[in-house]
């Protein structure tokens, strides 16, 4: 049986080859604690450090502004709490938006069962945050705003630029969730006004299990974390040497191909759309037409429930089905909310493989949902 075709790659990708064999000689040959003095550490210390210099050649700052964790829950809940917990004594009052990932999303209902107070701002049709509303929100209590670069679900970009000028304007850190955009387009944390700033590695190419935080000097954070000294005292536990590899490795391919990366998968989902537009016709297009990530699209089709579709596909096309509260937000009609499908291509999709889940769809949805 022919394997599905995966347009999945905004929940996983394979770890390229280049970075599997990067990460191949840190597990038998360099397989030292970098905590230690003697070769063995050193060795690894110095593996760390390399990889941290790619990261950091990747968003444009500097290697010490980089902390390398499990991945970008991590990521985020050492973020947000982080900053909560350091700047208390100055307010207790956080920003975020209504399409976040649960990893932020769960963290803010953490803390505001410590006490602290979130404002969960609206998006647009297109999944784009009011910075209007944003700017209304803040207080003299607010010590946070945390906008996801670019969002999970519909792909739509946010202004990050516009809102980070702003939060700057009243003295307000901003922190990013970047999983989904690292790596595909291109992120300066210098020009955008980022202070902090969430990364995973498996989104584009590495492992899973490896992921980055970027701190900008000066900003103050409390640990999630404690323990020993790694990291600068910034994280505890022994670091994943070979995924922290891996993650170096695959941010310094992703910057020397970012727009031959960028092209193809432009080129793939544009050519998903398309077939699907006119084999069945009758779909809706969800998020920023314009302002959205190269590689993700999401569809609503009618005649069939999610759940339905899914059955019917599994076998042939790689997806996960999710009823997502991005839709509520989004204010999708429940005509279309029934079957919304997010599709996901990456550096790897072939033409053949979109024409084939093309092929597939049009096949399995009713008669009812085609063009005339």
């Amino acid at each position: 049986m022919e394997k599905p075709v995966y347009l999945d790659y905004a929940v996983s990708t394979p770890v390229s080859h280049e970075v599997a064999a990067a990460m191949e000689p840190y597990f038998e040959t360099y397989f030292g604690n970098p905590a230690c003095s003697h070769i063995y550490g050193i060795e690894t210390k110095s593996a760390m450090e390399h990889s941290r210099r790619q990261v950091a050649a990747l968003l444009n700052c500097q290697p010490e502004e980089i902390v390398f964790t499990s991945g970008v829950t991590e990521s985020n809940n050492h973020a947000i709490k982080g900053v909560a917990f350091a700047h208390r004594q100055k307010g207790s009052h956080i920003i975020t938006t209504t399409i976040e990932h649960p990893s932020v999303t769960k963290t803010c209902e953490f803390l505001e069962r410590q006490g602290f107070s979130v404002s969960y701002i609206p998006v647009d049709q297109y999944g784009v945050a009011d910075v209007q509303a944003i700017e209304k929100s803040i207080t003299d209590k607010t010590i946070l705003v945390s906008v996801m670069h670019a969002n999970n679900q519909i792909g739509t970009i946010q202004p990050i630029g516009e809102i980070s000028a702003l939060a700057k304007k009243h003295g307000i850190l901003m922190h990013t969730d970047a999983a989904q955009s690292v790596g595909k387009i291109p992120l300066d944390v210098k020009s955008l006004g980022i202070d902090i700033l969430s990364m995973s590695g498996h989104k584009f190419y590495a492992p899973k299990g490896i992921g980055a935080l970027y701190i900008r000097s000066g900003v103050k954070i409390e640990n999630l974390l404690h323990g020993s000294g790694q990291e600068e005292g910034r994280r505890a536990g022994t670091e994943n040497v070979p995924g922290i590899v891996g993650l170096g490795k695959t941010c310094e391919i992703a910057l020397q191909n970012m727009e031959k990366n960028t092209s193809i998968m432009r080129e793939m989902r544009g050519l998903l759309y398309s077939g699907l537009k006119e084999r069945i016709g009758n779909i809706k297009l969800n998020g920023h037409p314009e302002k959205h990530l190269p590689d993700i699209l999401n569809i609503s089709f009618k005649g069939m429930t999610l759940e339905e579709l899914y059955n019917r596909v599994k076998d042939h096309v790689a997806l996960t089905p999710d009823a997502s509260y991005v839709l509520d937000a989004i204010n999708l009609p429940e005509e279309w909310k029934r079957c919304t499908v997010r599709f996901s291509v990456g550096k790897y999709t072939a033409r053949e493989e979109v024409n084939r889940a093309v092929s597939i769809l049009s096949n399995i949805l009713p008669p009812s949902t085609l063009s005339s």
